[in-house]
Order: structure tokens, then C-alpha cells, then sequence
């Protein structure tokens, strides 16, 4: 086992590789009550293509990695969530665009809850029957996120903006691809991205990195893993511009719901490179459209904006994407002053003092978020799937200049990039 001291952040980390590939991590957070583990796949929604050295190229049905992630919790005894909850743990999982992760907190019999979850997690049981029933129950929660306004205003825009690229496919798929998922097609997607060389073990919390090292090591060396080639993920060339410059849905709605965002050009970054850039575009739209802005303020003053006035960014190296918005009167009105308003920011700059009180700001959030072991462990595994390292942000931030955020505005804001989605009522 071997350790990474963050001096100034007071952390230890320590890890090891096992001899079956996989990356395990200890965060010890002595006196904390509750531990946080999880165990995740570098496998989300968006791998739906891929060859794995040595074997034959495969394409699966769209939304077959969340529907693994239901299926994971059946075991031929019953399911899971009845064991951990009798070693009071609450478990739980989520697929996202590009991982799939499987957790659980408690704050006793944890070593027991860190065996459950790596064994259920390494002992996959599909029948078709249990797929079958499965198929049912997504089809369900798939419809009821069509008829979400949230929703499928923030899948409008995705759809909106990519036009090859998997990520504009909700993952969960649709009604009719996950039809065509059987047993065999959830094997080969388990034992193509499920090996523990594809997987990372995070554990936060009070508990001994010798222990949990001991225990998993044990653990693994009673499975059985071939070595495994590497995974090759294939995806077809993605267009530069956007598919369509604006999408509307109708839903009953008392106020139209209004996304709108920025379609970058320049993918292919990885670890601190994409993570930079990450941490540069935040903060740049931290200054541009966050509730203390000047902006905001004006927008809300013409009531074209409420609270639900919002902002993020998503990335990964094949794609990355902005989404500002939320419910407003009038959509059009709301869009024609924000491009007046921020095309005069984009020509002027940011202010010293602004983007110093902004940058700040982020460094104390970034404090605060290791006081949360969920965060930690979600935002870590995130950072290292993308090659980043989660614990090296607060130097970043600290290296961050105003000049980089201005160039960012500048790269960022392309208003031949731009992509609207709308849902308004019928």
C-alpha cells in the first residue's frame, strides 16, 4: 500500500493496484461517524460502442449500462438492498454519461457493508426472465421522465446540440431499445467493462487503510480474473456546429422553461488539462450569470428571470457543453438581453476585484466540499476516469488569472455555437 500526502489540504490518501487491476483508494477521515464508499465502472451511457483487445467490435441497444445498473442489484438470494440495510448501510446507484457507480454510508458494520459491495457488484445474475421484468419497470421511468419539464428541456438541448455523439441519447435509453436487450447482451457489456481493471474502490471515512486494504486484497484474491486488453471505445466523428439552433417541446407548464448553452469546438483534452479548463469555465460563468452578478440582477429586476435561474458545464475528451437557463415569461425577451448584455462583458472583460471575491468563493467551496464524504468520493472517481486528480484543485485555483478567464469568455461565447431548448405549454 502505498500513500500521497496533501500537506496543506491535512489529507492522506493511500491506495493500491491489486494484482486483478483494480484501483482501490482510502481517504481516513478520523472521528467522522459515517463512512462513504463506492464502487464505480468507467462505463456510462455513452459507451455503446467499443472493442475490447482481442475480441470482436460490438454495438449494444442505447440505455443497456443504466439497465445493467438495475439489473446488478438482483442476486439469486433476493435483493441486495435487504443486506445492506441489515448491516445499516444505505445503498444505492447511478449511471451517468460516462460511469456507472455503486454506494452505500453507514456508520456501523462497515468493513461487512465494503464485502458486500465489491462481492454483489463482482456477482452478476441475469436470467431472461429477470430481464424481461426489467424491462417493464424502465419503460415506466422513462416515461415518466418524458412527461418531466426539467427534464427534457435539459435533454432538448443535448439533443439539440449533438447530432452523432452518444450523449445526446438519454441513458436510459428509449422504450424501444431497451426492447431489445436480452441476458446475452448485458454478459458481454458486464464482462467488457466490469473487469476490476476498468473499476476504482473509494473509501471515506473512520476506518483503518490497513484494514480495508487487508479485507479487499483477500477478497479479490479468491476471484478469478483474466487479464484483460485494453477497451476501445468507438464513436463516430461528431460535426462542429450545433444539429439545430433551437428545439421546443410542449408540456403543461405555467411558465415556459427556457435552456440555452455553448457547444465547444476544442475536445480531446484529458486529466489536468480538461480539469483546468473545467475549473476556468465555472468560474467564468460564476461571473457572468451567477445570482450576484450585475446581470442577474438586471434580469431579475425586468422579471425575466426567477430563482431557478441557473448554470453548469459538463465535460468529458469527446464532448463539452454549457446549460444556462430556467423558467422564464417571455424566452425570446430573456435571450435577446442576455446576448446584449454579455456581448458587452465579452468586449470589456471581467473586473480584478470581481473575479478575485469569484475565485475565492470557489476555493471555499472547494474547502467545504472535504468536510462531505460524498462529495469527495463522487468527485474524486469522476477526476480520475478523466485522468484529473481531485485533491491537486486548490493549487489550480490559486493558479488561475484574470487573463484566462477573460480568454475563456471569449472562446466560450460563440453565438454561432449556440443552442436553444424550450418547453412552453400546448
Amino acid at each position: 500500500m502505498e500513500s500521497i500526502t496533501y500537506d496543506r489540504l491535512q489529507e492522506t490518501l493511500y491506495y493500491e493496484v491489486m494484482d486483478n487491476g483494480l484501483h482501490v483508494y482510502i481517504l481516513p477521515k478520523p472521528g467522522f461517524q459515517k463512512t462513504y464508499a463506492t464502487f464505480a465502472t468507467k462505463y456510462g451511457s455513452v459507451d455503446n460502442h467499443f472493442k475490447v483487445e482481442g475480441q470482436e467490435e460490438v454495438k449494444v441497444p442505447d440505455g443497456i449500462a443504466h439497465f445493467l445498473e438495475h439489473k446488478m442489484f438482483e442476486e439469486p438470494t433476493g435483493d441486495i438492498f435487504a443486506t445492506f440495510a441489515s448491516h445499516g448501510a444505505s445503498a444505492n446507484a447511478f449511471t451517468s454519461f460516462n460511469q456507472t457507480v455503486y454506494l452505500f454510508s453507514a456508520t456501523e458494520h462497515v468493513y461487512e457493508n465494503i464485502q458486500t459491495l465489491v462481492d454483489f457488484v463482482q456477482n452478476p445474475y441475469f436470467t431472461d426472465q429477470n430481464v424481461e421484468k426489467e424491462k417493464g419497470i424502465i419503460a415506466q421511468e422513462i416515461n415518466m421522465y418524458a412527461d418531466n419539464p426539467d427534464w427534457r428541456v435539459y435533454f432538448g438541448l443535448i439533443e439539440a446540440m449533438y447530432q452523432k455523439h452518444p450523449v445526446h441519447i438519454d441513458i436510459a435509453g428509449t422504450v424501444e431499445s431497451i426492447g431489445t436487450i436480452t441476458k446475452e447482451t448485458l454478459y458481454t457489456c458486464y464482462n467488457s467493462f466490469y473487469h476490476p481493471s476498468n473499476m476504482l474502490l473509494f473509501v471515506v471515512g473512520g476506518v483503518d487503510p490497513q484494514e480495508v486494504i487487508d479485507m479487499v486484497r483477500s477478497n479479490q484474491a479468491k476471484k478469478n480474473y483474466k487479464p484483460q486488453g485494453q477497451i476501445e471505445r468507438i464513436f463516430e466523428p461528431e460535426p462542429k456546429q450545433v444539429g439545430e439552433a433551437r428545439r421546443e417541446s410542449k408540456l403543461a407548464v405555467s411558465l415556459p422553461k427556457c435552456l440555452f448553452g455553448f457547444k465547444e469546438t476544442d475536445v480531446g483534452l484529458t486529466g489536468e488539462d480538461l480539469l483546468r479548463r473545467d475549473m476556468t469555465t465555472k468560474l467564468m460563468m460564476d461571473l457572468l450569470f451567477g445570482s450576484s452578478t450585475p446581470l442577474f440582477q438586471k434580469l431579475y429586476d425586468e422579471d425575466l428571470i426567477s430563482d431557478s435561474f441557473g448554470h453548469e458545464y459538463n465535460s468529458s475528451p469527446q464532448y463539452a457543453f454549457s446549460a444556462i437557463g430556467g423558467d422564464t415569461k417571455d424566452p425570446d425577451q430573456l435571450l435577446a438581453r442576455i446576448r446584449e448584455e454579455v456581448d458587452a462583458i465579452v468586449e470589456k472583460g471581467f473586473d480584478a476585484t470581481d473575479f478575485e471575491r469569484a475565485r475565492k468563493k470557489k476555493i471555499g467551496g472547494y474547502l467545504r466540499m472535504l468536510n462531505s464524504p460524498e462529495n469527495i468520493a463522487n468527485e474524486f472517481t469522476r477526476q480520475q476516469f478523466r485522468g484529473g486528480d481531485f485533491f491537486n484543485m486548490l493549487p489550480l485555483y490559486e493558479s488561475l488569472t484574470l487573463e484566462e478567464v477573460n480568454r475563456r469568455l471569449k472562446e466560450h461565447i460563440r453565438w454561432d455555437q449556440l443552442a436553444i431548448s424550450l418547453v412552453v405549454s400546448p
